[in-house]
């Protein structure tokens, strides 16, 4: 009977929620997430009807959902026209921006000294954090596999904090930001090939909305 409530607690979040915000693609994405979530939270906190704490919590965290996702949508327009042609990209999830930006256009081989050109990019990112200010930022190094396990994680954590000093030195808050390096432990391509390697070696800031 649960199982059965759920959907029809999603649809009416989600058609709550389009007489708020004008959708985009992720704005519906989040609706529907945080109508899901919110009707699950609905029954566990909810002492009334079963029915009806389904419903209000689905259009709650429909609602919240949504707001997260315009949000992310018009940060993400405002991010591409920003950096769109500096060589990062710039993934929505729509929960969270992932902004990477690969070592090819960051870093020399075996060095933490951010590229003149790449930094003018990280103020503009930096302006547009400080025009979104209610969100997370996570700064966080990768490497590929070559060399051993120590050093690679060090030198993902110092690449990390290399870019976080100069998202804060062109003004975003220290408070916001959290630092810190991954190593060779997440690769997104194989290490078996140059190619794969260089897109390993990459630093990725993710954003993420405060809840």
């Amino acid at each position: 009977m649960l199982t059965a409530k759920l959907p029809l607690a999603v649809m009416t979040a989600a058609f709550a929620l389009t007489a708020c915000v004008e959708p985009g693609e992720k704005t519906r994405q989040g609706a529907l997430t945080g109508a899901a979530v919110g009707a699950v939270a609905g029954i566990a906190l909810g002492k009334g009807d079963r029915k009806d704490d389904i419903v209000k919590g689905a259009v709650i965290g429909g609602l919240l959902g949504g707001a997260i996702g315009n949000q992310l949508d018009a940060q993400e327009r405002a991010l591409r026209g920003s950096i769109g042609s500096s060589g990062a990209m710039i993934v929505n999830t729509g929960s969270e921006l992932i902004v990477t930006l690969p070592e090819s256009i960051t870093f020399e081989t075996d060095s933490t000294y951010v590229r003149p050109s790449i930094q003018t990019t990280l103020t503009k990112l930096a302006n547009n954090l400080n025009d979104y200010p209610n969100t997370t930022v996570d700064v966080i190094g990768h490497t590929d596999n070559v060399g051993s396990e120590s050093y690679n994680q060090d030198l993902s954590a110092r690449r990390a904090a290399a870019v976080s000093g100069i998202l804060i030195r062109s003004g975003v808050s220290s408070n916001r930001i959290r630092a810190y390096g991954r190593g060779e432990r997440d690769p997104i391509a194989t290490n078996l090939s140059a190619e794969g390697r260089s897109q390993n070696r990459r630093v990725e800031i993710v954003i993420i909305p405060n809840g």
